[in-house]
C-alpha cells in the first residue's frame, strides 16, 4: 500500500473509454499500457480536491468526523460520527458523555459545512458570545447526555436553531437540516473514500463513468441510511 498525502487530493484523467484516478500522471496507461496522449481536452489530467479539511481552519462551521479514527485510514461507512460547531478561531466546540468540549486539536481530517455567509458581518462579532454563552447552559451538563437522543447532534443543532431564531428565521429539524446539508456531503465524501482507499492499495483506480451512473441512486439510498444511522438521528 501506497503512502497518500490526504489533503492533496488525487488526479483524474480518461483513457481507453475509462476514468482513471491515481495520486500522480503516470506516463503509460494502467488499462493498454500504451503511452498517454490526451487528444481530446476533456481527457486530460484534473486534480481532484479532497473532501476533507482541518476543522480547526474553519470559522464558524459544523463539522463531522469518525468519533474514532479518519474518514480515510480507518473508517468503514458505518461507524458512529460524531460532529461540533467551531467558532471564529477554529476552536471546536462538542457535546458527549462527558459533558461539553473546546478542543484546538482532533478534528483536522473532517467534512465541514459552513453555517455563515460572508457578508453577515454583526453575526460574525457576536458568533463567539453566542456559541459559549449556549455551551454552558444546563442542557448540555454530562448527566443529560443520551446516545440516542440528546447527543453532540442534538447539540449542534439546538445552537443552530438559537441562531437562526436570532435572526427571525424558522428552526431545522434533524431530518431536515441531515437532507439539506448533511447528505449531500456525505454523499461525496463516500465516493472520494472508496476511489482514495482503491488508489492507496492499488495505485489505480479505474471505473466505468456509465456504470457508475447506474449504481448513484442505489448509492445515495444507502448513503442516507448510514448517515442517519451513524448520527443516531430521532425519526
Amino acid at each position: 500500500m501506497q503512502s497518500l498525502d490526504s489533503e492533496k487530493g488525487l488526479i483524474k484523467f480518461s483513457h481507453c473509454k475509462k476514468d482513471i484516478f491515481c495520486s500522480y500522471v503516470p506516463k503509460l496507461c494502467p488499462v493498454c499500457g500504451q503511452s498517454l496522449n490526451y487528444r481530446r481536452l476533456e481527457d486530460a489530467p484534473v486534480s481532484i480536491p479532497s473532501p476533507f479539511v482541518n476543522g480547526h481552519r474553519q470559522k464558524c462551521s459544523f463539522l463531522l468526523k469518525p468519533t474514532t479514527g479518519t474518514f480515510l485510514r480507518e473508517y468503514d461507512g458505518s461507524s458512529d460520527l460524531h460532529v461540533g460547531i467551531t467558532n471564529t478561531n477554529g476552536l471546536v466546540y462538542n457535546y458527549n458523555e462527558t459533558g461539553i468540549h473546546r478542543v484546538e486539536l482532533g478534528w483536522e481530517q473532517c467534512i465541514s459545512i459552513p453555517l455563515m455567509q460572508p457578508d453577515m458581518y454583526g453575526l460574525l462579532e457576536q458568533w463567539d458570545k453566542y456559541l459559549e454563552e449556549f455551551s454552558t447552559g444546563e442542557a448540555w451538563f454530562f448527566h443529560r447526555y443520551d446516545e440516542h437522543h440528546h447527543n453532540c447532534y442534538t447539540f449542534a443543532l439546538a445552537f443552530i436553531n438559537c441562531v437562526l431564531a436570532a435572526q427571525g428565521k424558522q428552526p431545522m429539524s434533524k431530518s431536515e437540516f441531515t437532507e439539506r446539508f448533511v447528505i449531500p456531503q456525505t454523499r461525496k465524501a463516500s465516493k472520494y473514500i472508496t476511489v482514495y482507499q482503491e488508489v492507496a492499495e492499488n495505485y489505480f483506480y479505474i471505473g466505468d463513468t456509465l456504470d457508475q451512473e447506474k449504481n448513484n441512486s442505489g448509492e445515495d439510498t444507502l448513503l442516507r441510511l448510514q448517515a442517519f444511522k451513524a448520527m443516531k438521528t430521532d425519526p
